[in-house]
């Protein structure tokens, strides 16, 4: 049985911090020293690298996110033997749905996003004497000396952080009732009792 005074003595952010010391010499040790890292020289490759950070923007991100959960989730819920059969099928379908419903949501949300900046962050070049509302085309422009590329990145951005705020509302608008009917129509076509207390 613990003493009083051990008890008084023992301090959590001591142990915190002794915890913590341990965990990064661990990580440090599994990873090694920088020499033993593996490095990427390959100028192909570092190519293709450097292509998708640059053209690849969030919205097609997300729908790569979106292809390789579907390739994937739904074979987990079918080999979870900790359920009835039905129960499986009933999930598989659901998993689907929500899959479908978020990549198709975020997606086109990211890429209307992206579009609406682009639309009010033209460079002064890219302004023809017939486009309409001139004024506020350059009205998210920076103001700094820039590149094509870093335009384009600026604009990808920008439209993200403009995504990630109109995503909070659609998950609930959008994405939730999407999820719900696609569920109910994937049920309905493979013949599932639709139980929503599944």
């Amino acid at each position: 049985m613990a003493s009083i005074s051990s008890i008084r003595n023992f301090s959590f952010s001591r142990a915190y911090d002794k915890f913590s010391r341990r965990v990064s010499r661990a990580a440090l040790n599994m990873v090694g020293s920088s020499e033993n890292l593996p490095t990427v020289s390959n100028p192909k490759t570092l190519n293709a690298v450097d292509w998708i950070g640059k053209k690849l923007s969030s919205a097609e991100n997300r729908l790569i996110l979106g292809a390789s959960a579907l390739l994937s989730q739904p074979f987990i819920d079918a080999s979870n033997k900790e359920v009835d059969a039905e129960t499986r099928r009933y999930s598989i379908c659901r998993t689907i749905a929500k899959i479908i419903a978020g990549t198709v949501t975020g997606y086109s949300i990211r890429k209307l996003c992206i579009k609406s900046i682009d639309a009010f962050t033209k460079s002064v070049n890219e302004i023809k004497p017939d486009m309409k509302f001139k004024n506020l085309r350059t009205l998210l422009t920076p103001t700094l000396k820039y590149t094509a590329d870093e335009l384009a990145q600026y604009k990808n951005t920008l439209g993200t952080i403009l995504a990630l705020g109109v995503m909070v509302f659609t998950n609930f608008l959008i994405d939730a009732p999407l999820t719900k009917g696609l569920t109910n129509a994937f049920t309905k076509l493979g013949g599932i009792k639709n139980d929503e207390s599944k």
